[in-house]
């Protein structure tokens, strides 16, 4: 069995690199000239070909990412449709490859791309995606959202405070800064703008450039508004890094562990999470597809094929590996709409392809 494994195991290995390398090249090419309409618009000091590429190769673990659950059931169907054409398989059965010794050996195989998938989801993709945008701010202008930027809310005892953050540049410095401060009733106490301002250790933001608006009522209808400059402010709050970079990039590009903090901010400070928490469970689940490709692709080595035969099957892979990605990502658009559990959401593509893989094997595979 150890050699049938190695014949197996190094076959889907290179067959799964073939097709992710053959998508990663393409999707290379198309973001590179997608990238080519930035170059030169500010000069020699701008944005240049070499950062075009730098850029273009930074966003290549997020596409690994993305591509590994298609192109390891690509490959993998690949695999065991040549096998069974050539008559390799049948022999293999005959040596004692069985079935459910079959499903074992493809399993353990996909376990190896669940770890492989989850380490780049969760790990390489979040950090090169963000080095990405910070190039991109560096050289062509500074990171931001819609036309007012990003919200963050906080409560600090009876107090709640709206901090809005206008613009990220490369260099990691917060532009624009707003923070509106409410008593327990909910009226306007503190108005605070900054220029500019970085997340200092200890839990604070240093802004610098400081306009402070205070706002008292003395009497019945009258009030009265008190404004200070300050060179330096340091405002105490639990807002880090992460959680301005999820505001202003897409939280799909973010780790599980960075999601799980800014859902339970959101939630403590009583903010809709449905979307980062579907995506929380998407970055749960999206790994464990890999388990379901290899399954879904054992019954093609149980297939009886004519002379080339073997390419129709393939492109059925194909299809069914691009229609898995698109219902991933119809799935989370409806469910973000119509308010469906996050869990649900994530898992329901996983569980309509595990019910076909289970139902293929148990057809094509059991029975026969």
């Amino acid at each position: 069995m150890k050699t049938i494994r190695q014949l197996l195991y190094k076959e889907i290995l290179w067959a799964v690199a073939f097709v992710t390398l053959g998508f990663l090249a393409l999707f290379f090419f198309f973001d590179f000239v997608d990238e080519l309409r930035w170059v030169g618009q500010r000069g020699a000091d701008g944005y240049q070909l070499r950062h075009a590429l730098l850029v273009v190769g930074l966003m290549v673990p997020s596409h690994l990412y993305e591509l590994l659950p298609i192109t390891v059931l690509i490959g993998t169907i690949f695999v065991m449709a040549r096998l069974a054409q050539s008559s390799e398989y049948t022999i293999l059965r005959t040596s004692g490859l069985g079935p459910w010794r079959a499903l074992r050996t493809l399993l353990t195989l996909g376990a190896a791309f669940v770890v492989l998938t989850f380490s780049l989801g969760d790990y390489v993709a979040p950090a090169a995606d963000r080095a990405a945008q910070l190039i991109k701010a560096s050289f062509q202008g500074n990171i931001t959202v819609g036309q007012t930027g990003a919200w963050l809310k906080e409560k600090q005892g009876d107090h709640s405070f709206a901090a809005n953050v206008s613009a990220l540049q490369g260099t990691g410095q917060m532009q624009g800064i707003r923070i509106f401060e409410f008593d327990g009733n909910g009226l306007l106490v503190s108005l605070l703008h900054a220029n500019t301002g970085t997340i200092a250790e200890g839990g604070a933001w240093s802004l610098e450039g400081v306009e402070r608006s205070d706002f008292r009522t003395q009497e019945a209808n009258s009030a009265s508004v008190q404004r200070a400059r300050l060179d330096h402010y340091r405002w105490p709050t639990e807002i880090s890094t992460e959680m301005v970079s999820t505001a202003l990039l897409k939280p799909d590009r973010m780790g599980t562990i960075d999601l799980f903090q800014y859902i339970r901010h959101l939630n403590a400070n009583g903010q809709s999470a449905q979307r980062y928490e579907i995506e929380f469970w998407r970055k749960v689940f999206y790994p464990l597809s890999c388990l379901v490709m290899v399954v879904l692709a054992l019954p093609f080595a149980y297939l009886h094929f004519r002379s080339g035969g073997i390419t129709t099957y393939v492109f059925g892979g194909v299809m069914a590996g691009i229609s898995f990605f698109l219902l991933n990502n119809v799935f989370g658009y409806i469910g973000n709409l119509q308010n469906w559990q996050p869990w649900l959401t994530a898992a329901a593509p996983g569980m309509i392809y595990s019910l076909l893989s289970l139902a293929a094997f148990s057809w094509l595979v059991l029975r026969r």
